[in-house]
């Protein structure tokens, strides 16, 4: 996209994404998302996404990111245990190992740099 724009988040319509199954430790979590934007190089992403109740882990990328609705509990491997609501904002490192304990569909607005 090259033009400036404005998404409704709530609304916004996603597209389902592939889980690993590896990656799921509970439960039976999907995930869904949309890119709305990317950089020229694909370093820099910007987009909105979602995931059902269960128990996942992860390994992340330098990512801001604020929870739209939903909530999750992040452990991150040798580091802190976020809780995460509507209206909170949160930073994960690059590389950070993390477990989602997610509670309630989790649905976020995210900025990744890889």
């Amino acid at each position: 996209m090259t033009h400036s724009f404005a998404l409704h988040i709530p609304d916004a319509e996603l597209e389902p994404e592939p889980l690993d199954p590896a990656q799921i430790v509970s439960g039976t979590p999907e995930v869904s998302g949309k890119v709305v934007w990317e950089s020229a190089d694909g370093k820099q992403i910007r987009g909105v996404w979602q995931i059902t109740p269960g128990v996942v882990t992860d390994t992340e990328a330098d990512e801001l990111f604020v929870v739209i609705s939903g909530s999750a509990t992040v452990e991150v491997e040798g580091g802190p245990t976020l809780r995460v609501g509507p209206g909170d904002l949160a930073v994960l490192r690059a590389g950070d190992r993390t477990t989602w304990t997610v509670h309630e569909t989790l649905r976020k607005a995210y900025a990744i740099t890889l």
